[in-house]
């Protein structure tokens, strides 16, 4: 497998309009050479019979259904509201109208 090399890297950090010192360039390209390595392998393990997948386990719902209950009065909860107005909660306003 072709290995990334500093120039690779320096070339790749221009284009991205990086400016890495010659000590990030050498860290980087040992890095992102595995990385690429890593990718190239799992590319050769993918055969046309495996589909793609984005999880390796199968995913559900793990919300429970929507169920109507009881709920307070609205005169029990604005009961114990500190200011009412119009049968809903009065606040104080925290932006300006034009």
């Amino acid at each position: 497998m072709p290995r990334l090399t500093r120039d690779d890297v320096a070339h790749l950090a221009r284009l991205s309009r990086l400016a890495l010192s010659d000590d990030e360039l050498d860290h980087l390209a040992g890095q992102l050479d595995v990385i690429i390595n890593a990718v190239a392998r799992v590319s050769e393990v993918a055969t046309p019979d495996v589909p793609p997948t984005s999880h390796p386990l199968p995913l559900t719902n793990v919300f429970r259904d929507d169920e109507v209950h009881p709920s307070l009065p609205v005169a029990d909860v604005l009961a114990a509201a500190p200011a009412v107005e119009q049968q809903r909660f009065k606040v104080p306003r925290i932006l300006e109208e034009e």
